[in-house]
């Protein structure tokens, strides 16, 4: 085995090492973030207000320099009454967050909505393949998730948003972490040495 095989061996362990554990604790923290969310929701929610409002604000401020830096008046017009409704829309969600949380409710539910819609067609659709049932499972649960967030609005509004952020990273962080264990299996497999061939074989 030559020297640059032998580097090049070195380099992909240490590779599949450091990525999995990489996303093993990535995986682990985005979990933990997952369950304070969940049990905390309302406070996340509101957070996510604040943020959504700190980026529309950011997106203000990129519309206006597009409207200083773009070519003619009319390309100036639109980009500064865009920038001028990011910067409304995010003041006013930074300023009064709980008005924001409600707007977010009501548009997560309108997402569950047309996301259940869209599952349940597309599993009729391919009903003849395996999938097709979890498709339409999916799709009925996204509906009635839709429909309690609606039915309880707005009290929905406390828990709605922060609750269902939570559940999506924590289910993300474990599939993170079993990816992780997967990634770390094949890595072992990988750096495992090579069985020794009995002599006079």
């Amino acid at each position: 085995m030559s020297t640059e095989t032998v580097r090049e061996a070195e380099l992909l362990e240490n590779t599949a090492a450091e990525s999995w554990r990489g996303m093993m604790v990535g995986g682990v923290v985005v979990a933990v973030l997952g369950i304070l969310a969940v049990v905390f929701p309302f406070v996340t929610g509101v957070s996510l207000s604040i943020l959504l409002g700190a980026a529309l604000v950011v997106g203000s401020l990129v519309h206006l320099a597009s409207a200083f830096s773009g070519p003619g008046w009319k390309g100036f017009v639109v980009q500064g009454l865009l920038a001028v409704v990011y910067a409304v829309a995010g003041i006013s969600l930074m300023a009064n967050p709980v008005v924001g949380l409600a707007t977010l409710t009501v548009l997560v539910a309108a997402f569950l909505f047309v996301d259940g819609i869209f599952e349940i067609v597309m599993g009729v659709r391919i009903r003849p393949e395996k999938s097709w049932g979890s498709l339409v499972i999916s799709g009925l649960l996204a509906l009635v998730l839709a429909g309690l967030v609606w039915a309880s609005f707005p009290s929905s509004a406390a828990w709605a948003v922060g609750l269902l952020f939570g559940v999506n990273l924590l289910f993300t962080g474990i599939s993170m972490v079993f990816v992780a264990m997967g990634g770390r299996e094949a890595a072992r497999t990988t750096t495992k040495p090579p069985e020794a061939e009995p002599r006079g074989a």
